[in-house]
């Protein structure tokens, strides 16, 4: 559970959901662009933030539909090459998004959609950050999620204090105890 101060929590839920009216509702055509009247019909099609869809849903005001960032083109393009899809430039926080649109649209198959894709970019980010052309170019890293480029800087920075550790000083101190020699007693 993200905190409520969490930035990237509140900039997930300003995500765009598209959303059809179950009830006609007055006093909010602000919401709906092509609406010539301050009122929304039953039926009508908008786009809503997520915190604003999520909290009509509960009231059962709307009916939530399904991102484009989700569609079956978005699905085959990541089942045919998952690292090479740019999910970034279709929803930044994609993953924090998709768990939490799962449970609220009628396509069961988001979150087992979301392991597959998570798990093989997974994969490839990290095999791309402990290789140092890859820190060098920022190509890739414009490919990643918010949540992926995360995990990328968490990797690189724990193979650089990997390699620090690795490469720095003598790996077995000799304790000082051992480096003095006795005496031999005269008895």
């Amino acid at each position: 559970m993200a905190s409520y101060y969490d930035i990237d929590d509140i900039l997930a839920e300003e995500e765009f959901i598209p959303v059809v009216f179950q009830k006609a509702a007055t006093g909010v055509g602000l919401l709906d662009p092509s609406s010539e009247t301050n009122n929304i019909e039953q039926g009508a099609k908008v786009e809503l933030p997520f915190w604003l869809a999520h909290e009509l849903h509960t009231r059962q005001a709307v009916v939530m539909s399904i991102p484009s960032c989700f569609n079956q083109m978005t699905k085959k393009e990541i089942q045919a090459d998952p690292g090479s899809v740019d999910l970034r430039n279709r929803c930044q926080y994609f993953y924090e998004l998709g768990c939490k649109l799962a449970p609220m649209v009628s396509d069961r198959t988001i979150g087992s959609f979301l392991l597959y894709a998570f798990k093989n970019r997974y994969k490839e980010v990290l095999s791309k950050a402990h290789t140092s052309t890859f820190i060098a170019s920022t190509k890739p890293l414009t490919l990643l999620t918010k949540e992926e480029t995360h995990l990328c800087d968490a990797a690189q920075s724990s193979m650089a204090a990997f390699k620090k550790w690795r490469i720095g000083g003598s790996r077995f101190e000799r304790p000082a105890v051992l480096g003095k020699k006795r005496k031999p007693s005269d008895e």
